[in-house]
């Protein structure tokens, strides 16, 4: 199977040159939906009656992707193509997560392998496993493209071209600074440029102490989900976190860093409400994110101290651990994890 790169697309865009059948996939899901919204601008730009030749289908639901193909057979209406959107579409290592099944072969196999020449219809997978078979025959009989996660240098370049588009300039301290908060996720690093780029009016300039005082650290945020996991005792969850985290970057012995000062400010943030000091005030005296501070002042109210106080011990123990132990840092965590998530 060919798959395509980001840049490959846009090249055969740039010649209009439009594929039947395009698979859209990857953990980037805001490049990837950009790129069908750009599919569909093109081809529908000529068209007067877009809400006729544009529809969306999402698997999950009876019959769904029957309907879409029976859609895409259909003529446009003064229009030289339709647009069939295809999502939800999942196929998973766990086969009963999935939305397009291996009972969909035929009715698959028979569309791609005669595709409608009027219309062009895009699968947006949110999640597609190479492996399966059902994946394999989508991606070899489609234009499919992957959008993987972005690099920190390709972050900050895309940072630039929307801060452009937006007359707004950041210098490049200020600009690291953002992407480091937001941390791989196009999408949110979109959003903040947008909601710093009118925060820094009128000089348009948007500063170090701006973004310090206005982006949340994203890295922190699943800090504080893989808090609320481990008291639940839910261990599969408190994994799946752990595991993005240190995949998006993360150093083991910074992250038990964050763990332990979560736990100490779930400690501390106890002890003052103990005392009757109001909650704004502790949520102020702990530097907690705004998002955050009612969850995590309940979970706090309810938290035994006397756990809180064995589980910061047990981050000690494994700090120590991990600057003495032969063992790799990422497993001393990943059993941490799964201990304090039996507590």
């Amino acid at each position: 199977m060919n798959i395509l790169s980001r840049d490959d697309l846009k090249n055969q865009l740039k010649k209009r040159e439009f594929a039947p059948v395009y698979t859209l996939f990857g953990a980037e899901t805001y490049l990837r939906d950009l790129a069908a919204k750009t599919i569909t601008e093109m081809v529908l730009a000529d068209s007067t009656l877009r809400e006729f030749n544009e529809t969306e289908f999402s698997l999950g639901s009876l019959n769904q992707l029957r309907y879409a193909f029976d859609s895409a057979e259909q003529l446009p209406m003064i229009s030289a193509f339709r647009v069939i959107l295809v999502t939800n579409v999942v196929v998973s290592a766990n086969s009963n997560k999935d939305t397009l099944r291996e009972e969909d072969e035929d009715i698959l196999i028979k569309y791609l392998d005669h595709p409608s020449k009027t219309s062009i219809v895009i699968f947006l997978a949110n999640e597609l496993d190479k492996r399966r078979k059902i994946s394999k025959l989508l991606l070899s009989k489609s234009v499919s493209v992957e959008f993987a996660e972005l690099s920190d240098n390709e972050l900050e370049h895309w940072a630039k071209t929307k801060l452009r588009e937006l007359n707004t300039q950041a210098d490049e301290k200020a600009l690291r600074h953002l992407v480091a908060l937001t941390g791989n996720n196009v999408r949110r690093l979109t959003n903040e440029i947008e909601k710093l780029s009118v925060a820094a009016l009128p000089d348009t300039l948007i500063t170090f102490e701006l973004v310090e005082s206005l982006v949340p650290n994203s890295r922190e945020l699943s800090n504080f989900e893989l808090t609320d996991y481990l008291l639940s005792k839910n261990k599969v969850k408190a994994l799946e976190i752990l595991q993005k985290i240190l995949d998006d970057g993360a150093e083991p012995l910074m992250l038990l860093g964050l763990i332990a000062g979560n736990f100490h400010r779930l400690l501390m943030s106890k002890e003052l409400m103990g005392q009757g000091v109001e909650r704004k005030e502790v949520a102020r005296i702990m530097k907690l994110p705004w998002g955050k501070q009612e969850d995590f002042l309940a979970t706090a109210r309810r938290a035994d101290s006397g756990k809180l106080t064995k589980i910061l011990q047990r981050i000690s123990e494994t700090d120590l651990a991990i600057k003495t132990s032969k063992a790799t840092p990422r497993l001393q965590i990943e059993m941490l994890v799964c201990e304090l998530a039996a507590f």
